[in-house]
């Protein structure tokens, strides 16, 4: 009994979580379709085994004499964080029915299936009844849950702890107002030259080339691998196993390229939390229950979207690698400099894509999402009715006309696997991202000129310290204001996309 007995049994718990990262990520990889239904038990039998492990006398009884041992050490110690953060999941999930959880789990594998099957002939229809039945079981949960304004607040808890749907409400209202002047004016310039990204770039090849980035970036391939998908995700099973992957077009090749970048930002993350934390709560997402280290989502896609787009996407960058793209694609980019692929690689136009959109117009893909899952959640948007939401949102938006289902209602893989609360994520992320490149290289110049020289150490090094070796141990606007000096901040945000976009476009700076 006492500390020493609490961090094993938590161990065990990380270790049910683990085996379904692994089952998870074979049924997104290599799973033959006829595996579905026998995969979605085997799933639901671990995470029900881990919640029930996680909730159990044996964990309250250590969880109690670890609390009395521990009781002298500062609140802010890892011991009493993994005190704290079990008290807190034991209490989340003592809400939630068993079947519940059991339904959700064996859907969300399920529909996985439904949903690419429907995405992949354009039929929404198909999936319609899964995602209203998922939709259902989210309800539930959030009443389950609790909630003092809206049950979509309760949903976003698992992901984003704290997060309301009011807070979104104001948060996207200051940056629609930054965002929206900079797509007008951009729309009244000309685009830059892209015709060279549609070439028929081979599959194996792009692959390589994606792999070459990652690692060029620190991404640790004894520690993981990249395989394909049909929707990137990183996945880790510990910090010592961390897997990402991508999608090849032949006929567009950025997308295996950055969506590699952006997996590797997330690996990055699990690979550098503090060894010690293997296998405890402080790289264990409880309330969730995913074997995930990032201490929230947002916090997680803070660093895939630093990596992607502040590192992967800037001058710098291309200045450094497009000699080695021209020399695995030789016939294709022949008459390309690296100003020009640069520069179309960061073109701004509205599109129907979220996972192909651009950094300016990315965070409307967002608003949409957020708002259509919060309206099906409070019974104010019938699942019947989304793809024409969506659609009307997206020409409202963007001023976009979405041709089928596939390029709008369909395109996300979050909504078949339960994943609703979780959009807002990706917003945040993005304002993270900012917040901590600017920190970074303001407090650190060295870090800036490392990275015109291709030298990507002292920027790793700087957000390991600041944000990745610490897993869960503090809150996300903790963690900010740590690295920071302050809370969640878009204006470092809407300054960086004001900076690139007016550079990009020659636009006048008011």
């Amino acid at each position: 009994m006492g500390y020493s007995a609490l961090l094993e049994t938590a161990g065990r718990v990380n270790d049910f979580l683990n085996a379904g990262s692994i089952l998870s990520w074979d049924a997104r990889t290599m799973m033959p379709k006829g595996g579905a239904a026998s995969r979605a038990k085997q799933l639901s039998t671990l995470a029900v085994a881990a919640r029930d492990l996680l909730c159990s006398d044996e964990m309250r009884r250590n969880l109690d004499a670890a609390d009395t041992e521990t009781a002298s050490l500062p609140e802010d110690s890892p011991e009493r964080a993994i005190i704290a953060q079990l008290r807190e999941a034991i209490d989340y999930h003592d809400r939630i029915p068993t079947e519940l959880l059991r339904r959700k789990t064996e859907l969300g594998s399920t529909a996985h299936e439904i949903w690419a099957d429907a995405r992949a002939d354009a039929d929404f229809a198909r999936f319609a009844p899964a995602l209203e039945e998922m939709v259902a079981i989210n309800r539930e949960m959030a009443h389950a849950i609790g909630f003092a304004d809206h049950p979509y607040d309760a949903l976003m808890y698992r992901f984003e702890p704290g997060t309301t749907t009011a807070q979104l409400r104001d948060l996207f209202a200051t940056l629609r107002a930054g965002m929206q002047p900079l797509v007008r004016a951009i729309a009244e310039k000309e685009q830059p030259r892209s015709d060279f990204l549609y070439r028929d770039f081979p599959a194996d090849a792009q692959m390589r080339f994606a792999l070459q980035m990652a690692e060029a970036i620190g991404y640790d391939t004894s520690r993981g691998r990249l395989d394909l998908t049909v929707h990137p995700f990183e996945i880790s099973f510990t910090r010592n196993d961390v897997r990402i992957t991508t999608r090849v077009s032949r006929n567009y090749m950025p997308m295996s390229l950055f969506g590699a970048l952006h997996e590797a930002g997330h690996a990055l993350y699990e690979q550098n939390i503090d060894p010690d934390y293997t296998r405890t709560p402080l790289a264990t997402d409880l309330i969730s229950l995913y074997a995930v280290g990032g201490v929230s989502f947002g916090a997680h896609e803070s660093q895939s979207r630093l990596w992607e787009n502040h590192v992967g996407r800037s001058v710098a960058f291309w200045g450094n690698h497009f000699g080695a793209l021209r020399d695995a694609f030789p016939d294709q980019l022949a008459d390309v400099s690296a100003e020009e692929f640069h520069a179309a690689v960061n073109r701004a136009r509205p599109s129907l894509i979220r996972v192909e959109a651009d950094e300016l117009t990315y965070d409307f893909h967002v608003m949409l999402r957020v708002d259509l899952e919060s309206r099906m959640i409070d019974g104010s948007l019938d699942v019947a009715d989304l793809p024409e939401a969506w659609n009307a949102g997206m020409k409202s938006m963007l001023g976009v006309d979405v041709p089928d289902d596939a390029q709008g209602v369909l395109q996300d893989v979050h909504w078949s696997s339960g994943q609703i609360g979780t959009f807002c994520n990706y917003t945040i992320g993005n304002i993270m991202a900012a917040q901590l490149f600017d920190t970074a290289t303001t407090q650190d110049a060295g870090i800036a000129t490392a990275l015109e020289a291709a030298d990507y150490t002292p920027l790793r090094d700087w957000l390991s310290d600041k944000v990745c070796r610490h897993g869960r141990r503090h809150a996300r606007d903790e963690l900010l204001r740590r690295a920071t000096g302050r809370t969640l901040d878009p204006q470092p945000y809407l300054r960086y996309l004001t900076d690139k976009y007016s550079a990009l476009y020659g636009l006048a700076r008011a």
